[in-house]
């Protein structure tokens, strides 16, 4: 097993820095609402300076949207962890379901950034931005599970993009039905159903670009 190396104290204070930007986003979205938010806000709330905010971030929705960012590069580290025989659709939903139970109860912060969105759809394509980062990291870890049986990385892309979709469509349900059902449920509900299809066997019986998952 590899040795985990802990960051040294000027990552960890840059580690720092980014988060506390990133929590003085979201509080002042939450508050006065993100389009009347500014940059200079930010930093000011964060007591560093604008040039410290622009070391970090390029734009208030990248600083807003760093706590999903994190979130996802954490389920695709558990996903590169699981076993390299697995195929990539069971690794991703199981790596998700270690991801979510391992959180406990939803986090408020993840539920409140949610919600922003749906309050703001100006949001909505810095959080589509965010989620298709994440997307090419994840299509890179199913990749490397497929190799040679994926040449043109149809594949890969094409359940990477299928999985992150099904994670954003069950929060956006989640978030209208929140006492109906939990969200990991409907989320895991909606990983067997969506990946029923990659089950399936080539239609027509010509050779594909990529076999199965």
């Amino acid at each position: 097993m590899t040795a985990v190396t802990e960051p040294g104290l000027r990552e960890r204070k840059k580690m720092a820095t980014r988060q506390a930007l990133h929590e003085a986003a979201l509080r002042l979205a939450l508050e006065h609402g993100p389009d009347r938010i500014t940059v200079d806000a930010i930093a000011d709330e964060a007591g560093v300076s604008r040039r410290t905010f622009s070391n970090y971030f390029a734009n208030k929705e990248e600083a807003l949207f760093h706590g999903d960012l994190q979130r996802m590069r954490a389920l695709a580290g558990l996903v590169r962890a699981r076993p390299a025989g697995e195929p990539p659709w069971a690794a991703l939903t199981a790596a998700a379901e270690e991801h979510y139970a391992g959180l406990g109860d939803l986090d408020p912060e993840w539920v409140a950034r949610g919600r922003l969105v749906r309050r703001h759809p100006s949001l909505a394509a810095a959080q589509v931005q965010t989620f298709a980062t994440m997307e090419s990291a994840l299509a890179a870890e199913v990749a490397a599970r497929l190799k040679d049986q994926d040449p043109l990385g149809v594949r890969a892309k094409l359940v990477a993009a299928t999985f992150m979709a099904v994670l954003r469509v069950s929060l956006n349900v989640w978030l209208e039905h929140p006492a109906e059902v939990g969200y990991w449920e409907l989320a895991r509900e909606s990983l067997d159903e969506a990946g029923r299809g990659f089950a399936k066997p080539n239609p027509g019986g010509s050779a594909p670009l990529s076999r199965r998952v």
